[in-house]
Parts: C-alpha cells; sequence; structure tokens
C-alpha cells in the first residue's frame, strides 16, 4: 500500500506545485486510472486526494452520464469537463468509467462510440488549456476499457489495487477499529492472518458484524441472568409460603403434591435456561429484547467490549469479495496431516516459501526463482494437498483453478479467462496459483486437432514467460497424465513422486490421532496388503479402522 501512495503522490504534485512543471516546459499529468477488485478501496482513494489536495471533489457516476435521447450523453460529459475546468484546481472522480468507455472494437451502437470519442476529445482539450484538473477513473473491469484512454496525455498513469497483504489488513483493521472499545492487548496480527483475500469492505463489514455479535452476546447474557434469578425467587417461594400462619389450614396432601409439583417445574425451568445458554439467539428472543425498555446500567456498558472470539464468529458470516472472484483462502491443511514426502517439502520450500519470506536474500544474492513447480503422481497420492499445504506454510494468496473450468465453447473467451487469472494474482502478490487437472488445460498442440486448444497453451506459455519476470507469483500444477501434456510446459523443475510405504503410515497416523499401544504403524504400512496404497487410499484405511 505504501507503494501504491507513494505513486500517487508523484501524480498529484502538480497541483500544489504547477510551477515546477512550467518551468521544465512539460505537460503535467492529468489523468489517473485506479482498477482492482469491488470493495478495495478505489473510491476512498479518490477522496484521500482530494481532501489532501484541500482542494475540491466533483463525483460523478459513469452511468449518470448516459441518456437516451441521442446528443445528450455527449452534452453532459462536455458540461462536467466545463464545470471542472471553473473549479479548477480539483479533482474530477468519475467512477465506473468501464460504463462509458468500452472498447470501440467491440461495441455495436454508434452512440457508444461517440461518447468515446467525447470522453477523449474533452481529456485532450484539459491539455492544451493547461488547467489544474485531475481526473481520476475508477473501474474494476480494466481490459473492457477502450485503448486510446490508457495512453500518455488522457490516463497516464494506471494504478493496481490488489488484494492487501497480511501487513495492510493488519493496517486497515487498526484504523477501522480505532473507535471501538476492545479488549486490551488485541492481536491485530492474528485476526489479519484469519483474513486472507479480504479486501477494506470486507474488513469494514467484519468490523461491524463483530460489534452485532457482542451486542447479541451481551443481551443474552441479560437474559440467563434475568431467568436464573426468576427460578431462585421460585426456589424461595414456597418456603416463605410453609411460614405464613395463614397457610396452616390447608391440606396436608395438596402441599405435598403442590410441592413435587413445583419441584418438577423447577428442574424443567432450570434445564431449559442451561440449554437456552447454548443455543443460539431464537426470533422470539430478538422481539422480547426489542419491545423491553430497559437500559443497560453503567457497570455493564463498562465491561462491554469486542473480543477476539466475536471475530471470530464473525468471520463464519462474512464471505471475502476476493473468494467470490475466484480466490480461496488460504487452507487449514498443514504438513502434519500429509505423508512425509520430505525431498519434496524441501523443493516446495526452496521454491515458493523461503522466497517469500526472504525475498530480500534472495534479490540480494540474485537467486533466479523457478517459475512453476509441476506436482505429478497416480490419482490420490496428496498433489493437491500438496498445494494447500504450501499455500498454509507461506500465508499467502491462494488462487484455486481446475484446469477444465477456465475453457469456454466462445472463440477467445479461454484465453481471456486465463489472462484474467494471471491479471488477478499479479494484482494480489505474493500469490500461488495452483493448477488442478493441468493436462486437460494444456493439452499437446500436435494431437489437438481444435484451434482453440492450441491457442489456449500459446496463451499459458505467454503468462508462465511474463510471470518469470514478476516476483511475486508462483505456480504449482497437479496431473496425473503429464505425458499428455505440451512439452513446452513440461520445463525443468518438475517432480513426479509416488506415495511411499513412510507416506502411508504418516497418513494413517494423521487421519487417526488416538491410536491403542499395540498398534505399529510401521508394520502396517509395509505390509504386502498395502503395496500401492496412494496417501488419500492409506487415509480411508485409517478412517475406516
Amino acid at each position: 500500500m505504501n507503494k501504491t501512495l507513494e505513486e500517487v503522490c508523484k501524480m498529484i504534485l502538480h497541483i500544489k506545485h504547477p510551477e515546477i512543471y512550467k518551468s521544465l516546459g512539460i505537460s503535467p499529468p492529468r489523468g489517473l486510472l485506479l482498477h482492482g477488485p469491488p470493495g478495495c478501496g478505489k473510491t476512498l482513494l479518490a477522496n484521500a486526494i482530494a481532501g489532501e489536495l484541500d482542494v475540491p471533489l466533483i463525483k460523478v457516476a459513469a452511468p449518470e452520464l448516459v441518456a437516451g435521447v441521442s446528443g445528450e450523453s455527449e452534452e453532459r460529459i462536455r458540461e462536467l469537463f466545463a464545470e471542472a475546468t471553473k473549479a479548477a484546481p480539483c479533482v474530477l472522480f468519475i467512477d465506473e468509467i468501464d460504463a462509458i468507455t468500452p472498447s470501440r472494437q467491440n461495441v455495436q451502437k454508434d452512440m457508444e462510440k461517440r461518447i468515446v470519442a467525447q470522453m477523449l476529445s474533452c481529456l485532450d482539450d484539459l491539455n492544451e488549456n493547461g488547467d489544474s484538473v485531475l481526473v481520476i477513473g475508477a473501474s474494476n473491469r480494466l481490459d473492457s476499457i477502450d485503448a486510446a484512454l490508457r495512453r500518455a496525455g488522457r490516463f497516464d498513469k494506471e494504478i493496481s489495487l490488489g488484494i492487501p497483504d497480511v501487513h495492510s489488513r493488519s493496517q486497515i483493521l487498526k484504523n477501522f477499529c480505532a473507535n471501538l472499545k476492545l479488549t486490551e492487548n488485541f492481536d491485530f496480527d492474528t485476526l489479519a492472518g484469519y483474513t486472507p483475500g479480504f479486501v477494506g469492505a470486507d474488513l469494514l463489514s467484519l468490523t461491524r458484524e463483530a460489534a452485532m455479535v457482542a451486542v447479541n452476546r451481551c443481551f443474552k447474557e441479560l437474559q440467563n441472568q434475568r431467568e436464573s434469578q426468576e427460578v431462585e425467587n421460585q426456589k424461595d417461594q414456597p418456603a416463605e409460603e410453609r411460614n405464613n400462619d395463614s397457610m396452616e389450614e390447608i391440606n396436608v396432601s395438596f402441599n405435598a403434591t403442590e410441592d413435587a409439583e413445583n419441584t418438577e417445574r423447577e428442574k424443567d425451568k432450570s434445564e431449559s435456561t442451561s440449554a437456552r445458554v447454548t443455543q443460539h439467539t431464537t426470533l422470539e428472543e430478538l422481539l422480547e429484547w426489542l419491545h423491553k425498555d430497559d437500559t443497560f446500567s453503567d457497570s455493564r456498558l463498562c465491561d462491554l467490549c469486542i473480543t477476539m472470539s466475536d471475530f471470530e464468529e464473525a468471520l463464519k458470516h462474512i464471505q471475502p469479495s476476493a473468494k467470490r472472484e475466484g480466490f480461496a483462502t488460504v487452507p487449514n491443511t498443514t504438513w502434519d496431516d500429509i505423508g512425509s514426502l520430505r525431498d519434496i517439502r524441501e523443493e516446495l520450500e526452496m521454491a515458493i516459501v523461503a522466497p517469500v519470506r526472504h525475498a530480500k536474500e534472495f534479490s540480494e544474492l540474485g537467486i533466479d526463482i523457478p517459475t512453476g513447480v509441476l506436482l505429478c503422481g497416480p490419482p490420490g497420492c496428496g498433489k493437491t494437498l500438496l498445494a494447500k499445504a504450501i499455500a498454509n506454510e507461506a500465508g499467502i494468496n491462494f488462487i484455486s483453478v481446475k484446469g477444465p473450468e477456465l475453457l469456454n465453447m466462445y472463440v477467445g473467451e479461454s484465453e481471456k479467462a486465463v489472462r484474467v487469472c494471471f491479471e488477478r494474482a499479479r494484482n494480489s502478490a505474493p500469490c500461488v496459483i495452483f493448477f488442478d487437472e493441468l493436462d486437460a488445460l494444456c493439452p499437446k498442440r500436435s494431437d489437438s486437432g481444435e484451434g482453440s486448444a492450441c491457442r489456449v497453451v500459446n496463451q499459458m506459455l505467454t503468462e508462465m514467460d511474463g510471470v518469470e519476470g514478476r516476483r511475486g507469483v508462483y505456480l504449482l500444477a497437479a496431473s496425473n497424465r503429464p505425458d499428455i501434456i505440451d512439452p513446452a510446459v513440461l520445463r525443468p523443475g518438475g517432480w513426479i513422486r509416488y506415495c511411499s510405504s513412510d507416506c502411508r503410515l504418516q497418513r494413517i497416523n494423521g487421519t487417526v490421532p488416538k491410536l491403542a499401544p499395540d498398534v505399529n504403524l510401521e508394520d502396517i504400512g509395509k505390509r504386502e496388503q498395502c503395496e500401492g496404497y496412494t496417501g488419500s487410499g492409506s487415509g480411508r484405511l485409517g478412517s475406516r479402522s
């Protein structure tokens, strides 16, 4: 995030110090294009830029500029830029700019082409007049914007706001929780580790949900306290009646019967109260709290605060935007959950974990980071499990892609899906892309009779070459048919491993943690009946046992 803010500051210096650019005889930058997934903070950054510069902010949503009458949309755009020119110096922010500036090669209506042309003309007029107007556009579909807008003199700089890393998420949470009442020594770093794939909007929703959980917990505790008090009062009531002289004439048998009934009701009431403590809040309880006019005492309000357990409960109800966009949260799988595979583990740690944890040392030594790792083996030997474990070990963003899901029947859509996948990874670096069933995505081009399959393989090769020069994006792939993968994809650095006897006993031990003293896993793993068992088969054996 600091690098992003540095780039933004360089772009907006001319608003406060226009004399520097005039003395150098160059035109200052006019446009700034912010792109990233929904909720990453594009609009918030535009507001912050105007606030830091202390200049007016003219904000408009791009769809508001579109009209049904021919020529009216272009007129609205001209009026918008004229208003910005009069208010100069100022910031003009156009949200969802891709809605009015689609690529003219893909549109069919003349009106859309005229709108794009009018936008280009207005941006050029700003450069000619030298007005101190900074135009900021925001979009989460950068590839759909017309290429003519993305050149120097119009939108000079494109800044990507990707998925925040652990450190950035911790800082964002601290800002959101600055005015919240939390427990002492609240660990934001631990909470940030629980939120992979969360953007700013998701973290804000998380804090609000945690506050709601804390409020419900407070009401629940108050309700349980009242019910416990009622039970105690009912226990004291029969004793008072027995001490009352006016009740001496009541039939003894009736008293015995009534006492027995009261005892039974008290028992049922106590069981009901105990059960309600562990149950979730019901609709009846919520309505009861809603209609009560009782206020909380100062002592209870003083003790009320949001705890880590409230955030953990809130995490169950918040789905991160990145997960809806194809990201997967960091898995819970660890090295203890799989077989030993020590040699492969060391290779993976050097290829992925070490560059992430020791990026500075790798850079100083000039060590080349492997482009990707291909995991091969029979079905069930633990390829997917290895990918999950390495993502958990590195603690970085994780994109899981099943090879066939990128394929599309329409020409060009499959290649586009590959480009989008890699673009997401670059915007969220450090990130691991895991391609499951790579053989379905990259078959041998000589054996494929379809041109679309060849184009997908070519696109994959192009992206892999590009990733090699962009540190922070790592490739993992799994396949049980490496013989049908295109040779250009199978570069040095892949490993083929089978599940050994040592791996088998480790998997059995992982699935059955409590074993009898007379069970010898080493003997079981080396038995003839276990020959050919893969990791999943060994795990199934432990579960069935």
